[in-house]
């Protein structure tokens, strides 16, 4: 069984890098954006803020440590939200490239994914006639011959390059495979426990979103990882809700925000990230469950806290 917890954490992944600023006005895409998304999420009840960074321009997606640098200290400013920022940056990125932002800015937290991966993305480009700006379509397109390449000498880079920052990580793991290679790394001395694993559920080229996928990935990382890891979970697209609602069931956590879902329901599309909080905080605690805040997630995951960034 995962570790056990009296409080559920709430994750916003603010804006990302799958959707493009075609497919909804309300994604953030300036600094200010992104910075007004983050603490609007922690207001609603997020004890997390996963962020990426976009060029204002043009909204597509950037690892540029001096675009983190506009919100960051705005974010932290305003609230005292634990702060993971990407080390996934886009497919399209190097590892070099997509490290930058963790490295030169040590948060607390860093997302790593588990592993390499087909990312595929093209199956949106039908439901838009047009697009805003010329990046968008041949960025989705791409996504059918493109592969997200995280290799072992990939995240044992990531890994051994943040060691002295001690920031710890978001495993995210988008299939089984990924569960055994985050005990890999954790056999290796690369992480510690208790592990944070962020499991992903119906990314095309990764895992389902079936009930008994999410009990297999479950099911796994309990048998790998014991009472050392907390558990969480986001489902893409129309399965956001659905999944954080099993994971709640189940004993985890959730992660919620535009970079998973646009919508808030059936043909309604989100009009902030702090909808989509309020919402599964309605759900947990409908169910029972108490919100975990920022610094009842920095006690679980024993983060190092918001005074030892570099930000």
């Amino acid at each position: 069984m995962s570790a056990a917890q009296g409080k559920v954490i709430i994750t916003c992944a603010v804006t990302g890098s799958i959707h493009t600023p075609t497919m909804s006005p309300h994604l953030p895409i300036t600094p200010q954006e992104v910075a007004r998304g983050a603490i609007g999420a922690a207001e609603a009840g997020a004890a997390i803020v996963h962020l990426h960074a976009r060029k204002p321009e043009d909204g597509s997606p950037s690892q540029d440590p001096d675009l983190f640098h506009e919100f960051l200290p705005q974010i932290a400013v305003a609230s005292d939200v634990v702060i993971n920022l990407t080390t996934g940056g886009a497919a399209t990125m190097t590892v070099q490239e997509r490290l930058r932002p963790a490295l030169e800015l040590k948060p607390e937290v860093a997302s790593l994914n588990m592993g390499s991966m087909n990312f595929g993305l093209y199956e949106m480009l039908g439901r838009y006639k047009e697009f805003k700006y010329d990046w968008e379509k041949p960025y989705l397109a791409g996504s059918d011959d493109r592969i997200f390449k995280n290799s072992f000498k990939d995240i044992a880079y990531i890994l051994e390059s943040c060691s002295a920052n001690g920031t710890r990580f978001e495993m995210e793991c988008y299939d089984i495979g990924h569960l055994y290679t985050a005990a890999h790394f954790l056999d290796r001395g690369l992480v510690k426990a208790p592990l944070f694993i962020q499991s992903v559920f119906g990314i095309r080229g990764g895992i389902g979103p079936h009930p008994e996928d999410v009990l297999h990935m479950k099911r796994t990382a309990d048998r790998l990882f014991g009472d050392a890891y907390y558990w969480s979970v986001l489902g893409a697209g129309r399965n956001q809700m659905q999944i954080a609602a099993m994971s709640a069931v189940m004993g985890g956590n959730v992660r919620v925000g535009l970079e998973d879902s646009l919508w808030l329901g059936k043909g309604r599309l989100a009009e902030s990230n702090a909808e989509q909080v309020a919402k599964v905080r309605r759900i947990l605690e409908e169910l029972g469950l108490a919100i975990a805040t920022p610094d009842d997630a920095r006690a679980m995951l024993k983060l190092k806290g918001a005074r030892n960034v570099g930000f």
